[in-house]
């Protein structure tokens, strides 16, 4: 059974602050070996749902390099996770935070904007930090930024994922046994 639970965006956007700038040696670094920034928000997503998705291939999740869901790191499939589109759509009702894309204004601290070039192709994925009136600052890796002005981006869209709750599973089969066992493991 799954329940929902609140996304803790200020631990969130402690995670991203703490490491915008360096490295946290549970994870991979891909600075280098394809970029590192869908990697750094999915663990900062991470630090604000504690919750994975441990589907194969559709899933949202790590366990070591070599072990990994697609959406962990990929720009594209991390959206379409969290969005749950086209065959994300059969986990997107599973375990793990899921979001909707919003407009700018709508964004919130610990929500993810993702940029597109001129083409099209959407190719950097960034958290948002702090917001001070119209501004949005926003923390990264690959090109390492800690509360950064959206503005000194360049881009030639973005899209904001306002990440709406996680779902959470419950074991109810353990609830049944301590009732049933009127919370006495011996009986």
């Amino acid at each position: 059974m799954l329940i929902t639970k609140t996304y803790d965006r200020e631990r969130a956007v402690e995670y991203a602050l703490t490491w915008a700038l360096d490295r946290n040696p549970l994870f991979i670094d891909f600075t280098g070996i394809g970029g590192n920034c869908t990697n750094f928000v999915s663990q900062c997503v991470l630090a604000g749902s504690c919750t994975m998705n441990y589907t194969p291939d559709f899933g949202w999740y790590y366990v070591s390099p070599e072990e990994r869901a697609p959406a962990w790191s990929s720009v594209e499939f991390f959206y379409d996770f969290l969005t749950g589109r086209e065959s994300f759509a059969s986990v997107n009702g599973g375990a793990g935070p899921y979001a909707k894309e919003v407009l700018r204004e709508e964004a919130e601290i610990g929500d993810v904007v993702q940029y597109a070039n001129s083409e099209g192709d959407w190719y950097h994925t960034v958290i948002i930090t702090r917001i001070d009136g119209e501004e949005i600052y926003v923390s990264a890796q690959s090109d390492d930024a800690r509360d950064r002005p959206i503005s000194s981006y360049n881009f030639a869209s973005a899209r904001f994922l306002h990440i709406e709750g996680v779902r959470v599973a419950l074991d109810d089969d353990a609830c049944y046994e301590i009732l049933l066992n009127g919370g006495n493991e011996d009986r």
